[in-house]
């Protein structure tokens, strides 16, 4: 079994043993579906989880949105995002960059799919008046290391809640502005 693997069966033990109601996994057909709507092809770790273990519903905090399905899914909520910004009422969320879950307060995790490690970004727009970019933050380097800070109970957002022990706190995105300028890619197309 892969590293990758074993990560993907910790996952899911963690979920069915946490998670109420877990939705079935997508299927290879919704998942080829949801990357050519999003125009992006999902991370391979990314598209294992939502293919082995479920459509969203575990994870950190308020767990992994579905990526497909009735309600707001990763798919829903890029699309949004991504009108808001080429519209022009809300250049600030950049192209391939895939919303895992809420934290709440306008707070999003995220994963940037363009990035060759795919990195987990965190969005925090409270105070932000006019530079989107300083809403950006890495969060952790890889998605592999935000599962496993998951796991550790080292994040962030663990020391908010109260628990003790060391935390790795997000650094600014410094590739925030360059993204957030660059233009729209056509989905399908390399950046």
């Amino acid at each position: 079994m892969t590293e990758q693997g074993d990560l993907v069966r910790r996952v899911a033990e963690r979920a069915r043993a946490h998670a109420r109601d877990l939705p079935p996994p997508v299927g290879a057909q919704e998942l080829a579906a949801a990357e050519a709507t999003l125009g992006v092809t999902l991370p391979p770790l990314l598209a294992r989880l939502y293919r082995e273990v479920a459509n969203g519903g575990f994870g950190p905090g308020y767990h992994l949105l579905p990526l497909v399905g009735p309600g707001r899914t990763v798919v829903e909520t890029y699309r949004a995002e991504r009108t808001a910004a080429e519209d022009g009422t809300g250049r600030h969320w950049p192209v391939g960059v895939l919303p895992l879950m809420d934290w709440g307060c306008g707070m999003s995790a995220a994963v940037d799919c363009l990035g060759e490690a795919a990195p987990v970004l965190l969005f925090e727009p409270n105070g932000i008046a006019d530079n989107w970019a300083d809403a950006w933050f890495v969060d952790a380097e890889s998605l592999e290391d935000w599962l496993e800070t998951w796991f550790a109970g080292s994040g962030w957002y663990e020391a908010i809640a109260g628990a003790q022990g060391p935390s790795r706190e997000p650094r600014p995105w410094t590739e925030a502005g360059a993204r957030l300028s660059a233009p729209a890619r056509e989905p399908g197309r390399a950046p």
